[in-house]
């Protein structure tokens, strides 16, 4: 039987096929061949006891798409929620993920949350910079149901990842979504001030058929460096038309003489700072890459 793996604590894993979920362990082949089960795969089981829905996975299917950490298979658009007052947005890891959803060739929908909290709308030079690029942004005042509605669409028929800082407002988007507590709204610390850590398991939850939404601890804060320096420039979107104007070959687009993209930003077609923090996340994934050596 095949179905989808949709949770994983430790070393069992819920895998739901059709209407059913069987809580499964991975059969010892797995295990010799070093491939390790995650949540996203499709995957075939044997029944063990269907009583107490107890089964075995037999076989991994090759996946479309795969994030190292936290270990996630086949999502299909990564949901990317930014504050837009407390905490600030955070514009710089918003790019580094934008980045990482080009270069796993995976969808991005840009949130921008808690609107009612920004008095001077700062939140619509935001959205224009990302709209102009080609983003859907949509923004949301969760904790009314603001533009959950339109999200709500544009999740249907794909694996939605959510990612965003502490505190942005993911848990509240996504119980809004589902209009009921899912996962735990995030509470601050009366003590040290800090947000807890409310999500402790990878989890698909699914909203109807073939819509699910993976809520999962630590995605905001996974590793691009399987990015090369070099290519970076590729998933920023808006660059690529202009590397034609470069006048060397391998421009790294940073400190090169007569560089299209440079050019770009300097006529104003490209955002001064969106390059400004492209030049960053390249001098990062520079010194990672020196240090490996």
């Amino acid at each position: 039987m095949q179905g989808r793996i949709i949770e994983n604590i430790s070393n069992l894993y819920q895998v739901k096929v059709q209407n059913e979920i069987y809580e499964t362990t991975a059969r010892g082949k797995l295990k010799k061949e070093e491939i390790t089960p995650v949540v996203g795969d499709i995957v075939d089981i044997t029944i063990t006891d269907e009583n107490n829905k107890k089964a075995v996975i037999e076989k991994i299917y090759e996946r479309k798409v795969y994030v190292k950490r936290p270990k996630l298979s086949n999502i299909t658009q990564i949901v990317f929620v930014v504050s837009s007052k407390e905490p600030k947005p955070d514009l710089l890891m918003l790019d580094k993920q934008l980045a990482f959803a080009e270069f796993l060739g995976v969808k991005a929908i840009i949130i921008l949350n808690k609107i009612d909290l920004d008095k001077k709308q700062e939140f619509e030079n935001i959205k224009n910079i990302y709209s102009k690029m080609g983003y859907m942004v949509i923004l949301t005042d969760a904790k009314q149901r603001n533009g959950i509605d339109k999200l709500k669409e544009l999740l249907r028929c794909n694996i939605n990842a959510f990612s965003g800082n502490s505190g942005v407002g993911k848990s509240t988007l996504i119980n809004g979504i589902f209009e009921r507590d899912i996962t735990l709204e995030g509470e601050i610390s009366k003590k040290n001030k800090r947000g807890k850590n409310t999500t402790t398991a990878i989890k698909l939850y699914e909203i109807d058929e073939n819509t699910y939404i993976a809520d999962t601890p630590g995605f905001s804060t996974f590793d691009i460096s399987e990015i090369e320096s070099k290519k970076l420039y590729q998933y920023f979107k808006e660059f690529g038309q202009f590397e034609e104007n470069c006048e060397f070959i391998g421009c790294t687009h940073i400190k090169e003489e007569n560089c299209g993209i440079k050019s770009a930003v300097e006529k104003g077609v490209i955002d001064k700072e969106r390059y400004e923090r492209f030049c960053k996340i390249y001098q990062e994934l520079k010194e990672k890459e020196e240090r490996k050596w």
